[in-house]
């Protein structure tokens, strides 16, 4: 089994992070039953947010018995400091802790400091002193912001979105970020899904020291081939090397990652899932893509009424109105 420690904080887990976002769409028993099974085989690191509805009351009522052997990083999106003491009041409730491992900023538009006029830096350390936090991070998609953070020397760890569909200039990133003894959180790591080979995705990601990967998982299979790889990890050699060649062949270019920050859309197109047909039809099978419910889904784009809403939130500059009809004239040109 392989294991990661997570830079300045001294954290070390196994190298197999439990992403908790899909729970939110599954029940109590199933979610808890999938958060069990993932630390009764070795998997110590829960990521959750407070912007996850109930994901953080699942993990609290299926690990709470087990607190103290497990790492908990949960997020706050605070547009003000009595917000984030709300949301951190809620979250460690919700968790059944009177701690959180790490607590993360969670996605913000700037990067929070000392003395920038917020004062929600300045809560984390007070939430630090008191003991309700143990780490300050910071998550983020915007290459700007994160690369702020990292040069800082503020935050003990970062959120990022790397896989092997990464640019070169984000993978050094990442090892700008563990040179610094900044511990890395690989968000993104199959790529919103359009990565389907989790073992090319697991092998390239064991080159980063400092980096856990957060498998967002949500069926038993998918939480069964993570674990599998921890007694026998596949290898980064030319095999592996020659099928993320071809996958960043047929994926180059501008795409959606999928991140949801478009989100909600005025006209109800269903974005991070339209802005990616024409690579999701590629990797799947045209019986799912092709049924009535996903085409009066991809129709949806006609009714763009070009607010701007979706480019002006996208953290990778994206043209999302214009990827978005690319998509439907890509997508009829397959489906019919």
């Amino acid at each position: 089994m392989d294991y990661v420690t997570l830079g300045s904080t001294g954290i070390t887990v196994n190298k197999n992070g439990f992403g908790a976002l899909p729970i939110q769409r599954l029940g109590v028993e199933e979610a808890g039953f999938l958060l069990k099974k993932a630390y009764d085989n070795g998997i110590a690191f829960f990521d959750t947010a407070r912007g996850y509805t109930d994901s953080e009351k699942k993990i609290g009522l299926a690990l709470s018995g087990v607190r103290d052997k497990i790492v908990i990083a949960t997020k706050t999106m605070p547009q003000n400091v009595d917000m984030f003491w709300e949301h951190l009041s809620t979250s460690l409730t919700l968790l059944k802790t009177d701690y959180i491992d790490i607590y993360q900023f969670h996605n913000p538009s700037f990067c929070p400091k000392p003395g920038d006029g917020s004062g929600l830096y300045e809560a984390m350390l007070q939430a630090k002193e008191q003991g309700k936090i143990r780490h300050i991070g910071i998550t983020n998609h915007r290459m700007d912001v994160a690369r702020e953070a990292a040069e800082s020397g503020l935050y003990e760890t970062l959120q990022f979105p790397i896989s092997y569909l990464a640019s070169d200039e984000e993978a050094e990133f990442i090892r700008m970020c563990e040179a610094r003894n900044m511990g890395v959180l690989a968000m993104k790591a199959l790529s919103g899904g359009l990565i389907t080979n989790s073992a090319a995705a697991y092998a390239y990601l064991m080159q980063f020291p400092a980096t856990i990967p957060i498998w967002g998982i949500q069926r038993e299979n998918e939480l069964d081939e993570f674990i599998s790889y921890q007694t026998a990890p596949p290898l980064f050699n030319d095999e592996m090397r020659r099928v993320i060649e071809n996958d960043v062949q047929e994926l180059s270019g501008d795409f959606c990652r999928g991140c949801g920050y478009c989100m909600p859309c005025p006209a109800n197109i269903m974005i991070p899932m339209c802005a990616r047909m024409s690579l999701l039809i590629k990797r799947a099978p045209e019986s799912m893509w092709g049924a009535p419910e996903w085409k009066e889904n991809m129709r949806r784009i006609e009714d763009c009424i070009d607010c701007g809403h979706c480019k002006a939130h996208c953290p990778y500059g994206l043209d999302v109105p214009n990827l978005l009809r690319e998509n439907l004239e890509n997508f009829r040109g397959v489906m019919g």
